[in-house]
This record gives structure tokens, C-alpha cells and sequence, in this order.
């Protein structure tokens, strides 16, 4: 299957400028292509990765990546999909950013091999470019008019947006025609809503490079859930790929917790899992769905690819351990990621807490009486084992790691004691 063909069938395919163009020339040679991200904050989230997979795809097609990280576009901001204008960042911030990103990106590519990647930063080329070369040898190419019916510049006319803003598009355009120049660089990819700052791109080419110079751009679709709701959000806020901002657990727990109705396209969007292996587990999720095997590939792929093997099984561990309640085995680490958003409280070292006690406090039982019963009934468990005793206190050995004590109530009622 050649790679069009295969990112037709994992549906990833949005718009092409020109289908039957780019398919001759990956047919009949291996070129370079790239895909870019601003360094706006200092971690991606989930809803980056798609672009940046199916530039991976073209990787494993035998083709050379190029990772562009926007230095010097993440200090003006992409109008696209904003109401409103960016809270401009110091130079400090977005390069420290770009240090950040560029270590994440690091673990979907590869940087060796024939075909290794390149990672790029457009700071390079755009932070040394004075204002005169920008308006006589790019500016000059592209028309106001022009510029005014891209969507992304359309959109913000009546609420308003500044030339800062107004030209980010000709500035992309530039890491086009930049990339085009000196990689040889002929395929832009992004999301969909990159297809303006896309064909600006070409336009530039067009007419800054030799005659009958051509290239090509690509945009993937939106990812959208089946039941309308956000892609790559909970309760808690965005999936991140910063360990620190969302820890594997959770990462895992995010892919994990797939509906039935998603698994399958998010199986062909996101993994590098073959079509035999997801129609076996789309199969799965028909006839077995009890068994959650797809969500189960789909969570070990993805915590694989940005986490590692080790993140990975300690996430898995965790998972077992909270589903089984045998909690007793986990480090203070693992407690720290698989107990991070249960209801906890902090009490001293020092202090000889009475379980009774603890019990009330943290009203996992009501009251004292209630405290004495649950005990006495064998549903009150300290760190996945059940306590009868009710005249126990906890003790050092009680303190995984000296820092927490896990206290269960009934089969799912948590709470996490913390000292400090």
C-alpha cells in the first residue's frame, strides 16, 4: 500500500492542492517534507499529535521529515482559530519553549538512518530578517486582497486584528519557501485549519523560486469524538505530553477510557498498528467488547510512543493495582500519578493518628459510630489491606515511601493521606 493509499484508508486525508501531482512525485521519487508547531506554551497536548504521526508515516514510507519549531512565528501568533489577539511572549519564554517541544517531538521521529529527520527552527532564518527585506522581497508577492480571503484573517475583520496578526500567514509562507530553497523541502502538512497559511505558502514558491517550481501541501482532518464533545479534554483540562502536566497514568488512563465508537478511527489515526491488526481489533470490539482489546492497543501504543517502555508499564501496574484494590505494591511514585486527583489530606510525621480518627476526618464515615462499624464489618482497608482492629493506629510502616497512606472505604472509596 502505497502511503497516500494508507493514510486514505486511516481517513487522515483532508485536502491535497493537487492529488495527482503529489502522487507522481512519491512514485517516483523520496522527498523531504515538513510540519510545524508554535512554541506558545511549553508542552503539546494530544491534539497536536495527528500531523505530526502522519509526518512519521511518510518517515517509515522511506521519505525525510522535517520538524519545524517556530521560534521566531511563536513570538507573533497564529490568527488561526482565535477570537481574539495573543498575549505576545518574551523571547526567553518562547525559546525556552522550543527547548521543551523539541524534546518531545524527539520521541515520535527517528534522528538517524537514511531518512532520518531534521529538526528545524525558524528563528534561524526569520529572527535575523530586517523589516525592508520582508516587505520588498516577500510582501511584495502577496496581495492584500488575497490575504483578506483566507478564512483565518476573514474571521477576525469585525472583531478585529493587528498587522502583527494580519501577516503571521506571509511568515509561514516564508518557512515554505525557506525549507523549499535550502531542503529541497516539497510537501507542507497540517490540520486543517493550517490550508490558508498552506497555499500562501505555494503561492510564495510560486513566485520567488525558478519557473516551474512545485509543491504541495496537505491538511488532515479535525479529530472529533462521536458524541460531540472536545477531542483531548477532560474534566481536568487538556492531555498533555509533559509527564509533569499529565502524568502516564493518566495518559494512558485518557486513551484507555475510549468509547467503542471512537476506538476504531483513533486506532487508525494515532497508532502505527497495521490494517490486519486494527480489523482484528475492530472485529474485537463487535463480537467482545466486554474485553476492551482495542483500547487496550490503543493505550499501550500511544503511552509506548510518547512515554516509553518503562513509563508504560508502571502505568499499567497502576491501572492493575487500583482495579483489583491490591494497592500495597506501588511505590510512593506510583501512588504520586494513580492517586493525583483523589481526595487527600496532609497530617504531620509526627502525629500517631488513630484510624477512627482518620476515618472521620476525611469523612469516609460520617461519624465515629459509623467509623467503628465499617471497621468492625471489614470494609475499611489501609494501603489494600482490610483493618479490623479498632483500636489501630497507622504506623511507619503504614507511610509507602514516609508519604502517603492509602485508605479505602467499600471498594472504590479512596482517600490519600499525605505528611509532611
Amino acid at each position: 500500500m502505497d502511503i497516500l493509499k494508507e493514510l486514505e484508508w486511516r481517513g487522515i486525508l483532508y485536502q491535497q492542492t493537487d492529488e495527482e501531482g503529489l502522487r507522481n512525485v512519491l512514485h517516483t521519487e523520496k522527498i523531504a517534507l515538513y510540519c510545524g508547531v508554535d512554541p506558545t506554551g511549553d508542552s503539546m497536548h494530544i491534539g497536536h499529535l495527528l500531523p505530526f504521526l502522519t509526518l512519521r508515516r511518510f518517515q517509515n514510507a522511506g521519505h525525510t521529515p522535517i520538524v519545524l519549531v517556530g521560534g521566531a512565528t511563536g513570538l507573533i501568533g497564529d490568527p488561526s482559530g482565535k477570537k481574539e489577539e495573543r498575549q505576545l511572549q518574551t523571547i526567553e519564554q518562547v525559546q525556552y519553549n522550543v527547548s521543551r517541544l523539541k524534546a518531545q517531538l524527539e520521541s515520535i521521529f527517528a534522528f538517524e538512518g537514511e531518512n532520518r529527520a531534521k529538526m528545524v527552527n525558524n528563528y534561524d532564518w526569520l529572527g535575523t530578517m530586517d523589516v525592508v527585506t520582508f516587505l520588498r522581497d516577500f510582501g511584495k508577492y502577496v496581495g492584500v486582497n488575497y490575504m483578506l480571503a483566507k478564512d483565518t484573517i476573514a474571521s477576525r475583520l469585525d472583531s478585529g486584528i493587528s498587522f502583527t496578526e494580519f501577516t503571521y500567514t506571509i511568515l509561514q509562507a516564508l518557512d515554505f519557501n525557506h525549507l523549499y530553497e535550502h531542503y529541497n523541502c516539497k510537501l507542507q502538512i497540517g490540520g486543517s485549519d493550517q490550508w490558508g497559511n498552506i497555499t500562501t505558502g505555494l503561492e510564495v514558491i510560486r513566485k520567488h523560486q525558478e519557473e516551474g517550481a512545485k509543491a504541495f501541501g496537505l491538511t488532515i482532518p479535525l479529530v472529533t469524538k462521536a458524541d460531540g464533545t472536545k477531542f483531548g479534554k477532560t474534566e481536568s483540562g487538556a492531555i498533555w505530553l509533559d509527564p509533569e502536566k499529565t502524568t502516564p497514568y493518566e495518559f494512558y488512563q485518557f486513551w484507555i477510557n475510549t468509547a467503542d465508537a471512537d476506538v476504531v478511527k483513533y486506532l487508525k489515526f494515532f497508532t502505527f498498528l497495521t490494517q490486519e491488526d486494527i480489523e482484528s481489533l475492530a472485529a474485537a470490539v463487535e463480537t467482545e467488547p466486554h474485553l476492551r482489546k482495542a483500547q487496550k492497543a490503543l493505550a499501550e501504543e500511544m503511552t509506548r510512543l510518547i512515554h516509553g517502555e518503562v513509563a508504560l508499564a508502571q502505568a499499567q501496574k497502576i491501572t492493575q493495582a487500583l482495579f483489583s484494590g491490591d494497592v500495597k505494591e506501588l511505590t510512593a511514585s506510583e501512588i504520586e500519578q494513580g492517586f493525583k486527583d483523589v481526595p487527600s489530606i496532609e497530617v504531620s510525621k509526627a502525629e500517631d493518628v488513630q484510624l477512627i480518627e482518620l476515618l472521620v476526618e476525611t469523612k469516609l464515615s460520617p461519624s465515629k459510630r459509623q467509623a467503628r462499624e465499617d471497621i468492625s464489618n471489614g470494609a475499611v482497608y489501609v494501603n489494600g489491606e482490610r483493618q479490623t482492629d479498632l483500636s489501630y493506629s497507622l504506623t511507619e510502616e503504614d507511610k509507602v515511601g514516609g508519604k502517603f497512606t492509602i485508605l479505602r472505604r467499600g471498594k472504590k472509596k479512596y482517600f490519600l493521606v499525605r505528611y509532611n
